[in-house]
């Protein structure tokens, strides 16, 4: 992490892993290069995992992390929120129960590879086939994470939540992922409810490919990440210059 980044400015990563699996050395490695090219702390929650603390243990962990951070003095303009394939979904989810809370939003958010919806998990795989993720492995994640809950709240899919006034997202998947489409249809609705999103669909690349650094596909990833979260960041406190 930086050893000089600005006392209020925070990256918060939600890790992915099916809400099954705890945060990985390639996940800490990851993070710490997008943060040093960020020039900001990072927080990494290790939020309660599944089988043993289903849905919503994960997103109301996440949901703590916020808030401390909010009250360790990094104000919510100044927090971007990152995470990938099951911390994608936790990112968009967060934003969503934040603004239905009365929260106040972070900058903006990234993810990678994110899981959209839960209910269509039986369908997963026939369209691509990933060398990283096999469709068997995400419908017993899936299971493990939602005991009894309903596959179509909102805040478990967000395929079918409410997105009017979320913060910008910017989404990456690879060409041949499992979760291409999950991400396709997450760009479409935030873009139908007027959010400001950019997709990249990356040639030939698999779920979350940005934990292999030594690509050079991961890197131009993790590269364009920053330089997005780094234009709100900017775009915000120019605007606080100014006014």
């Amino acid at each position: 992490m930086p050893t000089d980044a600005p006392a209020d400015r925070a990256l918060l990563y939600l890790h992915g892993g099916g809400l099954v699996f705890r945060l990985s050395a390639q996940h800490l490695a990851m993070v710490s290069e997008l943060a040093l090219h960020l020039g900001i702390r990072a927080l990494l929650p290790e939020y309660r995992l599944a089988p043993r603390h289903p849905w919503p243990a994960a997103s109301e962990g996440c949901l703590l992390a916020y808030r401390w951070l909010l009250c360790q003095g990094s104000p919510a303009h100044r927090i971007v929120v990152a995470g990938d394939s099951a911390g994608g979904n936790l990112a968009i989810a967060l934003a969503m129960a934040l603004r239905d809370a009365g929260d106040p939003l972070p900058a903006a958010r990234a993810c990678s590879s994110p899981v959209g919806d839960l209910s269509s998990t039986e369908e997963r795989g026939l369209a691509f086939v990933d060398p990283v993720l096999h469709p068997q492995a995400i419908r017993r994640f899936d299971r493990a994470s939602l005991d009894e809950h309903d596959a179509r709240q909102p805040l478990i899919s967000p395929v079918y939540g409410d997105w009017h006034g979320l913060p910008p997202l910017l989404i990456h998947a690879g060409e041949d992922e499992l979760l291409r489409e999950d991400a396709e249809r997450l760009a479409q609705t935030a873009q139908q409810a007027g959010v400001e999103v950019e997709l990249a669909i990356y040639p030939r690349m698999w779920h979350v490919w940005q934990l292999n650094r030594e690509l050079p596909q991961a890197r131009d990833s993790l590269d364009k990440v920053a330089r997005f979260f780094r234009k709100d960041l900017e775009a915000e406190r120019a605007t606080r210059v100014t006014s």
